[in-house]
């Protein structure tokens, strides 16, 4: 039986503190104080994944918002849409609403006539969405959110909130059964906060070594890369330069810029896949400049070269297998794919490992993981490693909880999944960044994790 408003207004009396904040979200009276707009679609979304605003409601009709909310719900995954009129406060405005929703999702903004997406690393990949985003680019709202959310569904990780369903927290509960969940919370409040702070002085001193080491290995490849901005020698006003070489080349600078100032900031293990994206992303724009240069046809977009990043964009796909491993097929460069051909070994990048040996990434530990995610985005790194040593920890429960998530399918992870209630845990680096009204990537156009 849900309970009264006379009801959780005598709840406000006998509870305090936490308590409060627990009836507040539980009863059917609002909580105390205004909402904010951002709260009032966050708290729409959290019943139901699809929130139509009246002012936007010619975009979407409600036949249409209703079989998009029914797809999503039996589909069972974390995904949220919310149609929002051009002049809905834009800053900040993922990040806010992921705040004020807290659970742990995929979310996509239609803004007046612009769209973007965003998610939690645990439900989806900040590569994938970016690039399913970038996909729907231009269509129709009602076309548009389909699209999107049809590509998304396949791809999310976890499960719907429970709070869409016939027995979530919209059904309420007994006041008794919230007086006796509160009590309950009191008396283990003490010794939680206790244990909170214990472990998270741990985890941020295994961060601080696994990003040291990190470290080392992120400043090769950002002193490699400009080497090979000096190689390349181009300058803008040489004969022969066009417009075309002169933006792959200002693209290629700006990733340079970009990997050293994102290091430099990198304070837990998971911000380095956004150093090794950069890179990526720089070494397409000078393999595209050197085909411009030299009259050849301009390169298919690729990942990097599985056995070493640092040789640039893959030319082909080719078997290979592991020791102890089963075949798959990874990307290589030319040099490598002859490599294997003649059945000679990869050139590999090898790393320190655990031991202190020099080992190949993939067979070095855990560390590396933040950093190969960054170069093999968009649920490509699991079919790469599956088998190897990186591989196995990275499917394994603890995993992370220390190194961050987000890589792909690499099984449930520790943390919150996709469709888990997390509040305000959640990384905010995910949301942040190309958001409404600061330019950059919304509304397409920008770098969506790929295109040039």
């Amino acid at each position: 039986m849900r309970p009264t408003r006379q009801a959780a207004s005598r709840l406000t009396v006998i509870l305090s503190g936490p308590l409060l904040a627990l009836a507040a979200v539980l009863a059917t009276a609002p909580a105390a104080g205004a909402a904010t707009d951002v709260q009032t679609v966050a708290d729409a979304l959290r019943e139901n994944p699809v929130y139509v605003d009246e002012a936007a409601a010619s975009q979407v009709s409600q036949a249409d918002a209703d079989a998009l909310a029914d797809k999503i719900k039996k589909a069972d995954k974390p995904v949220f849409v919310a149609v929002l009129p051009a002049d809905f406060p834009k800053r900040d405005l993922f990040r806010n609403l992921r705040t004020a929703t807290g659970i742990t999702g995929v979310y996509a903004i239609r803004l007046g006539d612009a769209f973007d997406a965003k998610a939690d690393g645990a439900a989806l990949s900040k590569n994938a969405v970016s690039n399913l985003a970038a996909l729907v680019q231009g269509e129709s709202a009602t076309r548009q959110l389909n699209d999107f959310v049809d590509r998304a569904l396949t791809q999310t990780s976890g499960r719907a909130p429970a709070s869409w369903g016939d027995t979530g927290g919209d059904d309420g509960a007994p006041v008794g059964a919230l007086i006796g969940v509160g009590a309950a919370l009191v008396a283990g409040g003490a010794g939680a906060y206790a244990l909170t702070r214990h472990r998270r002085r741990k985890r941020a001193e295994e961060e601080r070594a696994a990003l040291e080491k990190l470290r080392v290995v992120v400043d090769e490849d950002i002193t490699a890369f400009g080497e090979e901005l000096d190689r390349l020698d181009f300058h803008p006003a040489e004969p022969g330069a066009d417009d075309a070489m002169r933006a792959d080349y200002e693209r290629a600078l700006d990733a340079y810029e970009k990997a050293k100032s994102f290091m430099a900031a990198a304070e837990r293990p998971e911000q380095v896949r956004a150093v090794t994206q950069a890179l990526e992303g720089g070494r397409f724009s000078l393999a595209l400049l050197a085909a411009r240069r030299e009259g050849r046809a301009l390169p298919e977009r690729r990942p990097p070269c599985f056995f070493d990043p640092r040789h640039g964009p893959s030319v082909k796909d080719a078997e290979w297998t592991p020791a102890g491993g089963a075949p798959r097929e990874v990307p290589v460069c030319a040099a490598d794919a002859v490599r294997l051909a003649d059945g000679a070994d990869p050139m590999a990048r090898t790393v320190e490992s655990e031991s202190g040996e020099r080992r190949p990434y993939w067979e070095a530990g855990p560390a590396y993981g933040p950093w190969a995610g960054g170069y093999f985005g968009g649920g490509l790194l699991p079919g790469l490693l599956v088998g190897t040593m990186l591989g196995t920890m990275m499917s394994s429960p603890a995993y992370a909880a220390a190194y961050g998530s987000g890589y792909g399918d690499f099984g449930p992870g520790a943390g919150y999944e996709g469709g888990d209630v997390s509040g305000a845990d959640f990384d905010a680096g995910d949301f942040g960044g190309g958001d409404f009204g600061g330019g950059g990537d919304f509304g397409g156009g920008g770098d969506f994790g790929g295109g040039f």
